[in-house]
């Protein structure tokens, strides 16, 4: 069965917290969502400001595969005539074919917060559709807090439905908008919609602050709405809106409702990275399917079991949406998930032979001292060459000494200055930083290009210190990330040390020793 699947991101995902996209911004998403096959993007209301009419006037002409754009605004104000409402009249300048208004359907909000009658409010909403209809629109009604308000007044809320209905309502959108119902009133409220409207195109609108967004969808679903609205990554006001992303993954994959084209769900996993990186956040690394431990594995059993049948703590091929295993490397990790880890750097290594036995020791050992290595994979692979003897030291360190001074001078903090062997060469050399660790990583590398040109390409990109030990204050031991990068790859590398400099540049010289040995 085909589902409707019916994207807010630049709406509804708009009023969620540090969230905000450019004209640009939110052109790349609708050419995102458009690619994957999303039959829906509501692109924001053109009346809420001259910006969001103009974004409207600038995507007219956009050409769309898939989607079709659709803008966002209310019912027409009380005692107004449609023809001379503002909002409406915004959204047939829009220019788009399909509009959504929502309308009041709790019997409450329209007398304590609409301050109309009911019979007014009705009257708003049929009127509101059919001026719309009527010049070629075609309508998603939104009946707002649609399930409290047939909580409390039945009849009401079904009479708020029938009124943009028999106006010419192309669909009809059960909203949730306070977040707060169970799945098992979802299906059968829904259920009871449905059956009075049964050749209406029901939707389901769920926001997600009883953490129950993704769940009610499917339950409206399988109580035959037929279309699902919501947010891409479930971003939204307070606590978000229903996650699409595990909305189309669900049905699609597991109860066969076509939500895209079967041949996009694998680029479920990249759009969610491409939505994310344009709304400049992240997706939670414990995402259902899309995050990046969502199919993550760092217990020995489960890593084990997983190598031997993928189904025993997997509930879906990862590549089926784009995603892929991964197995993180820890003291609990066992010797089967650290061997499929490293066979692809050491081809050679022997799963049951005694080197195997050393790195599963040493990793042991190394976590006791504060080390971990989930996230510095780089920094495990250099420890792992050593233990086969098979590293090769890209330079001696003789010195290093770094100054932090205060008042800043022209901006800089700090400065340091490194003493290294190379090959029998020494080399000193010193920079000025913004802080110690951009003070020792400039000196080192200044000493370092000589004999290794190529690190002028990489660069620092992410640094992170966590402490260990809290108890012992400004004694405690930290453990420090860096991250770096060059125009092919990210790597992440560790350090661990009670003095923040020395963890700083331990993780700093494996970052520069794995450029070196990727090179070779």
């Amino acid at each position: 069965m085909k589902l409707q699947i019916f994207d807010s991101t630049l709406r509804d995902g708009a009023q969620g917290a540090n969230i905000s996209f450019s004209v640009d911004d939110k052109i790349k998403v609708i050419e995102t969502l458009d690619k994957l096959g999303i039959d829906f993007i509501e692109a924001g209301n053109p009346f809420s400001n001259p910006a969001e009419m103009q974004f409207f006037q600038r995507i007219r002409g956009m050409k769309l595969q898939h989607a079709n754009i659709v803008a966002f605004g209310s019912t027409r104000r009380k005692d107004i005539d449609p023809a001379e409402d503002s909002n409406l009249r915004s959204l047939l300048a829009a220019g788009t074919e399909y509009v959504a208004i929502f309308g009041k359907s709790h019997i409450r909000h329209v007398t304590d917060v609409l301050k109309a009658t009911p019979e007014e409010n009705l009257a708003m909403i049929e009127s509101s559709v059919r001026f719309l209809t009527e010049h070629g629109k075609k309508v998603v009604f939104d009946a707002e807090h649609f399930f409290d308000g047939y909580k409390t007044d039945e009849a009401y809320a079904m009479k708020a439905l029938e009124s943009a209905y028999t106006a010419g309502a192309y669909c009809l959108c059960l909203c949730d908008t306070n977040g707060g119902i169970f799945p098992d009133e979802a299906y059968e409220i829904t259920k009871k919609v449905t059956e009075k409207f049964p050749a209406a195109i029901v939707a389901i609108h769920c926001h997600n602050d009883g953490g129950l967004a993704v769940a009610d969808s499917i339950a409206a679903v399988q109580a035959g709405a037929k279309q699902v609205q919501g947010t891409f990554l479930g971003f939204g006001e307070r606590c978000g809106n229903a996650n699409l992303s595990t909305v189309i993954c669900n049905l699609q994959l597991k109860r066969g409702y076509e939500c895209i084209p079967a041949d996009k769900l694998k680029d479920v996993y990249e759009s969610a990275a491409a939505i994310a990186e344009t709304a400049n956040t992240a997706v939670p690394p414990n995402q259902p399917y899309i995050g990046m431990n969502a199919f993550a594995h760092k217990a020995g059993m489960h890593a084990d079991g997983v190598l031997k049948y993928s189904s025993s703590f997997e509930h879906i091929d990862p590549e089926a949406i784009g995603n892929k295993r991964k197995f993180l490397l820890s003291e609990i990790s066992g010797k089967s998930a650290i061997y499929d880890k490293l066979k692809n750097y050491f081809p050679s290594l022997d799963k049951n032979g005694k080197e195997m036995g050393e790195i599963v020791s040493e990793l042991k050992e190394r976590a006791l001292a504060g080390y971990q290595y989930e996230a510095a994979e780089a920094s495990f692979v250099l420890l792992v060459e050593k233990i086969l003897g098979k590293y090769k030291n890209s330079f001696d360190l003789i010195s290093y000494k770094v100054i932090n001074e205060q008042p800043a001078i022209e901006g800089k903090v700090a400065s340091a200055i490194i003493k290294i062997r190379v090959n029998g060469v020494t080399k000193i050399a010193a920079s000025d930083g913004e802080g110690p660790v951009h003070a020792m990583d400039l000196a080192l590398r200044a000493a370092l290009s000589e004999f290794y040109p190529e690190i002028a390409r990489m660069a620092l990109v992410d640094f992170k210190v966590r402490v260990l030990d809290s108890d012992k204050a400004t004694a405690a031991k930290v453990r420090v990330l860096i991250t770096s990068a060059d125009s092919a790859d990210s790597w992440t590398t560790v350090g661990v040390s009670e003095d923040i400099i020395e963890a700083s540049w331990l993780a700093l010289t494996d970052s520069i020793d794995y450029a070196l040995m990727k090179r070779n």
